[in-house]
Parts: C-alpha cells; structure tokens; sequence
C-alpha cells in the first residue's frame, strides 16, 4: 500500500496494520524518517515537501515490486508525507512483511534508498530568515546505485 498525504501517520499503528496482515510473518522491518534541524542549512525550522501526483505512486509500486523481486516481501507500506512539516514531525514510513528479518530489512532499506532517489519528490528547507529547496545528494546517489 501507499498513501501520499499531508496527515500525520502513527508508526505504531502501520506496525499494528503490517503485522496483522497474513500468515508466514516471522520477520518486520520498518523505517520512519523525521524533520530535523539541519540539512544543506543550519536552524532548519521545517520543511514543505511536494510531488508529482500520480506519478509518484507509480515510481513507488513500481519500487514495491522491484522489491518483492528481489526478496521474499509478505507485505509492505510507504507513506510519504508532502506539505509544510515542523520539527520532529513523521515525514516518511516504509514497512516490510517477509518470513526471514534478512529479506525484510533488505527490502526495506532497498526501498528507502530507492525512494530517495526515484520518487518525484521536491523538498524545500525552511529557516528563520531563509528557503532553500534541497538537491539531491551524491551520498544518497551511491546508496541507491548499490543496489544495481
């Protein structure tokens, strides 16, 4: 499954949602990612994140599947967050069912690193007295390209 939106979402309860899903479960693997701040600035205050809709979500099945490819994937979850966001608040969860934790953490962190990569996402960092939108990182580049 995959939601973008600008709600809050509670990991707990994705936990809750990805652990009921089936039988063969023996292994959940999760990631949430949270507004810091510092980025490319220092003082970060929040962030406003955008995308492209429609295609965004086709990039992200289309992650989903490479995945399930790849590994033994029982179920999986990606909620991506856009619009303004403050401090400490969610911005991204990706979830992975598999029977083995191996392939689930594999899977999930495939999937993140993929995400930072591929999705049509556009992210601006906000500070007391500036706006800076966010370019993609070579770091983030290589972890991607890992994978390959």
């Amino acid at each position: 499954m995959i939601s973008i939106q600008q709600e809050d979402f509670d990991p707990a309860r994705e936990y809750r949602a990805l652990r009921d899903n089936g039988s063969g479960i023996g292994a959940i693997a999760t990631f949430t990612g949270l507004v810091r701040d510092s980025g490319d600035l220092e003082g970060v205050t929040g962030l406003f994140l955008e995308h492209y809709p429609g295609m965004t979500e086709q990039v992200i099945q289309a992650l989903l599947n490479q995945a399930s490819e790849r590994w033994d994937v029982r179920a999986a979850r990606v909620i991506h967050r856009i619009g303004q966001l403050s401090l400490g608040e969610h911005i991204v969860f990706v979830g992975v069912c598999s029977a083995h934790r191996g392939d689930a953490f594999a899977a999930c962190e495939f999937i993140m690193d993929a995400l930072k990569t591929s999705a049509p996402f556009w992210k601006k960092e906000i500070t007391g007295d500036s706006e800076h939108w966010v370019e993609q990182k070579a770091a983030d580049l290589d972890r991607s390209q890992g994978w390959e």
